[in-house]
C-alpha cells in the first residue's frame, strides 16, 4: 500500500486522529503537510513525524486560511494527491433547547463548512493535475444521530452528504472521494463528552470497546490508496459492530 511520491494534506493534526493520519501516511511513504489551529502542537506533530513533514497553522473555518494553508502546502511539496479533512469538535454535551446559536454555529463551521472550504480548494488542484484522493472523517453520529450532541450528529450528516454529492461530480475526472464514519474513538474530542454520554456510546457497540485513533488511521490509509479503484461517494464505517449498514 505505498503512498511513495504523494503529498498529503491532514487537516486537525496536531493529536489524536489526525496526528495518527499524518503519522500512518508518512510510514506509507507520503510526504504530508499537517494543518491545524493550535500552532505550538502542530509545530511539535511535524516535528514528531519527521520526514519534511510541514506544519502548517490556519483555522479551517476561514476561507483565507483555508486557501493559504492549501495553496502553501502545493508550492512547497509540489503536489497535492491527497487530503483528509478531519479537524472537528463535538462542541459538549447539551440538550436542543439549551443549546445557543452560538454553540450551533461554532460546530457547523468547524465540522461541516470547514470540509467544504478544504473540498473546494484542494478539488481545484487536483482537477489541474488529474487526480486525487480526499477522504472526509464524518461519524456514526451522522448516520444515527446522536442525542445532546445535535450540531455534531448534524454537521457529520453534513459531511456524509457533501462527500457522496461532491463524489459524483468528480467520478470520471480521477478524483476519489470517501468517508469514514467512526463510532467513539478515544482522543481529546471524547474528553469534551460527559462520562454518561461515552458511556451510552460505548454500550451501543458490540465489541464493548472504544476505537483507537489508529485503527482509523489505516482505513484512511487504504482510502487514500490505489488499491481502493472503485469506490467513490462511500462511508466506511469504523464502529466495532454499532452500524451494520
Amino acid at each position: 500500500m505505498s503512498l511513495s511520491g504523494r503529498v498529503a494534506l491532514v487537516t486537525g493534526a496536531a493529536r489524536g486522529i489526525g496526528l495518527a493520519i499524518g503519522r500512518r501516511l508518512a510510514d506509507e511513504g507520503a510526504r504530508v503537510a499537517l494543518v491545524d489551529v493550535d500552532g505550538p502542537g502542530v509545530e511539535a506533530a511535524a516535528a514528531s513525524l519527521g520526514r519534511g513533514a510541514l506544519a502548517l497553522v490556519a483555522d479551517v473555518t476561514r476561507t483565507e486560511d483555508v486557501e493559504r494553508a492549501v495553496a502553501a502546502a502545493h508550492a512547497r511539496l509540489g503536489r497535492l494527491d491527497i487530503v483528509v479533512n478531519n479537524a472537528g469538535i463535538t462542541g459538549g454535551s447539551r440538550l436542543t433547547w439549551e443549546l445557543t446559536d452560538e454553540d450551533w454555529q461554532r460546530v457547523i463551521a468547524c465540522d461541516l463548512t470547514s470540509v467544504f472550504l478544504v473540498c473546494r480548494a484542494a478539488v481545484r488542484i487536483m482537477l489541474a493535475q488529474g487526480g486525487g484522493r480526499i477522504v472526509n472523517i464524518a461519524s456514526i453520529a451522522g448516520k444515527e444521530g446522536n442525542p445532546t450532541l445535535v450540531p455534531y450528529s448534524t454537521a457529520k450528516a453534513g459531511v456524509i452528504g457533501l462527500t457522496k454529492a461532491l463524489a459524483k461530480e468528480v467520478a470520471t475526472r480521477g478524483i476519489f472521494v470517501n468517508a469514514v464514519a467512526p463510532a467513539v474513538i478515544g482522543t481529546d474530542m471524547v474528553r469534551q463528552m460527559s462520562r454518561e454520554t461515552v458511556d451510552m456510546l460505548v454500550a451501543k457497540i458490540p465489541m464493548g470497546r472504544i476505537g483507537r485513533p489508529e485503527e482509523v488511521a489505516a482505513l484512511v490509509a487504504w482510502l487514500a490508496s490505489d488499491e481502493c479503484s472503485f469506490s467513490t461517494g462511500a462511508v466506511y464505517d469504523l464502529s466495532g459492530g454499532r452500524a451494520t449498514y
